[in-house]
């Protein structure tokens, strides 16, 4: 599992530092357009957080043997994960709708903004906009997914899978603990003061 993280991690750090560098050139329009809701990107914060908290439980019930609160914090962790997942998919829905795809910026963007050199902003948001946070949805599906088979499993699993279950959930946290801020926070128009 600790290879996987650590190959992960590089993945994400990756992409992160891409989207950073990128936003940083003179390619990026300025002001940003992406003014993404901070409560809506904040409840899917939460909801994630509150999985992390849920999953800590279902460790700690496992580890004393209590196969029914583990289960029950089990299935509560992956609530909240399905629940990010929905939410995500609400913004995805309406990102889309709007007009942004991967590899072009919705209209009204476009003909409002420009970059620092004054040219038209290039659609590489929507690029890395949706490969980061689809990658995301697509580790914390599959996580979800897995800990499924855990708490189905549970009376037949040692502790050390449910921990290890644990573990790569909490990887999946805290890869959101970087998306969350750089892509969601800093693209908040603040006073209209974003860009200059």
């Amino acid at each position: 599992m600790w290879l996987f993280i650590v190959s992960d991690s590089l993945t994400f750090s990756a992409l992160l530092m891409g989207y950073a560098y990128l936003r940083a050139s003179n390619v990026w329009p300025t002001p940003f357009p992406f003014y993404p809701s901070i409560v809506f990107s904040s409840v899917m914060t939460f909801c994630l957080l509150s999985s992390s908290l849920t999953m800590v439980f279902a460790v700690s019930a496992s580890s004393r043997r209590d196969l029914a609160a583990a289960r029950k914090w089990i299935l509560g962790t992956i609530f909240f994960g399905v629940a990010f997942l929905v939410l995500h998919l609400i913004e995805w829905n309406h990102l889309i709708t709007e007009g942004l795809r991967p590899f072009s910026l919705p209209a009204h963007w476009v003909s409002t903004f420009t970059t620092t050199d004054g040219k038209l902003p290039s659609p590489l948001f929507g690029a890395t906009f949706f490969t980061i946070t689809g990658l995301h949805m697509f580790h914390v599906a599959t996580g979800a997914v897995y800990l499924g088979v855990i708490a189905t499993r549970i009376k037949k699993l040692k502790h050390e899978d449910v921990e290890i279950s644990g573990l790569y959930w909490h990887f999946v946290d805290l890869v959101w603990m970087f998306v969350f801020p750089l892509i969601y926070i800093l693209s908040v128009d603040v006073g209209g003061h974003l860009g200059k």
